[in-house]
């Protein structure tokens, strides 16, 4: 085949001719592309790492602080009823209640009731033997007839002298000495009556009777015993307790609060799980100047005996509320210098509240100014504890 004039097709020059591969300028931007993202990388890491780092500090910040304020126990006051009630000791005594004493003296020679007896007024209790009283009731009732005798011939006597004045027998003087003597012989009848009388009376004391209705309690004579009437020697000891009145004092505070036919609920030792209505009848009107009291008498029926004088008492008494008040535990009360006070959290800290109680209910107190249901009280505060001190609060006892 004959030689083409065409030259290789390798060496025309209207062929581009590949060039080598230049790496200078696109490698250079890869490189920069990928330092930006390392940069990125480690800024964003170091900065999530400070982030980190910041809140670690704040959270150990804030622990520090939490730890370092002082743990205390609160209660939320709760708001006070329309009406309260305190509860008061008192005393219960029979309706009456007497010591019977001789009048006469002698020998005891019969009783006829012992401790327990029921009697009813004029029952015969006792009889006393008294030969040196019936002794001088004889002589008296002597004394007397003596008297009288002597009265009858006066009297006689007087009526003749003034038959002889009249007739002018006799002179006035002789008149004047016979009515003189008639009046001395009756002066000694009266008052020989007034002997017999007396002794008769004595007589009478032998039988010791009941002044009422009511159980004896005592007996402290027998058979023989030496009875004397000096008032020294009790013989019974006679309660009426159909009705006992209990005695109890209230405080001044709460004086006014007394109403005259209120009733009142009372419970007694003997029968804790039953409640008895008592009727507030007396109080004594004026406050006791020692203990700032005013003494109240509230009468309870007793018709089967059941309840025994002589016992310990509650008495409930009711008294009106305050509007607006709280109630607050008496275990949280501060008393200082300044006043009384109450320790509440407020903000992470201690802030000493004065207030105002309204009523004493014993375990509780009613506060009728300085503080609300929202407001964290301290129970049992230490003495020392200050104004500003950080305090922190369980989160149990945080309102909701």
């Amino acid at each position: 085949m004959p030689p083409s004039d065409d030259p290789h097709p390798l060496d025309r020059p209207d062929r581009p001719v590949a060039e080598a591969p230049r790496g200078g300028k696109g490698t250079a931007s890869r490189y920069i592309l990928g330092a930006v993202l390392v940069v990125a990388v480690l800024g964003l890491a170091v900065a999530l790492s400070l982030s980190s780092r910041r809140k670690a500090e704040a959270a150990l910040k804030q622990l520090t602080i939490e730890e370092a304020a002082l743990p205390f126990n609160v209660v939320h006051p709760s708001p006070a009823v329309s009406s309260g009630e305190i509860t008061l000791p008192g005393s219960a005594q029979a309706y009456m209640d007497t010591a019977i004493y001789a009048r006469t003296n002698g020998y005891l020679k019969t009783w006829n009731v012992d401790i327990g007896s029921r009697v009813k007024q004029g029952d015969l209790l006792a009889e006393i033997e008294t030969p040196e009283v019936d002794q001088q009731l004889e002589q008296a009732r002597a004394d007397l007839n003596n008297a009288q005798a002597n009265l009858n011939l006066s009297e006689i006597t007087a009526k003749r002298a003034e038959d002889l004045f009249k007739g002018k027998t006799i002179s006035p003087q002789e008149r004047d000495q016979a009515t003189s003597d008639l009046a001395a012989k009756r002066a000694l009848v009266d008052s020989g009556q007034a002997n017999v009388r007396r002794l008769e009376q004595l007589k009478a004391f032998e039988k010791i009777v009941a002044p009422f209705d009511g159980v004896i309690t005592a007996r402290s004579t027998d058979i023989g015993a030496l009875i004397q009437a000096s008032g020294s020697h009790e013989l019974f000891h006679l309660e009426d307790n159909h009705i006992l009145r209990v005695y109890f004092a209230v405080p001044e505070v709460y004086a006014a609060s007394v109403k005259h036919g209120d009733q009142v609920a009372i419970t007694f030792d003997s029968y804790p799980r039953e409640t008895f209505t008592g009727s507030l009848v007396r109080d004594s009107e004026a406050i006791d100047p020692l203990s700032h009291t005013l003494n109240v008498e509230a009468d309870v029926p007793n018709p089967t005996g059941r309840l025994f004088p002589g016992g310990y008492a509650s008495v409930h008494l009711k008294i009106p509320g305050t509007e607006g008040a709280v109630t607050i535990p008496a275990n949280t009360l501060l008393f200082r210098a300044e006043g009384m006070r109450v320790a509440v959290v407020r903000a992470g800290r201690v802030a000493l509240v004065p207030i105002e109680i309204g009523h004493d209910f014993g375990n509780t107190l009613e506060v009728t100014n300085g503080l609300t249901p929202a407001d964290a009280v301290i129970l049992d505060p230490p003495d020392s504890l200050t104004e500003g001190t950080r305090a922190r609060v369980p989160d149990a006892a945080k309102p909701d």
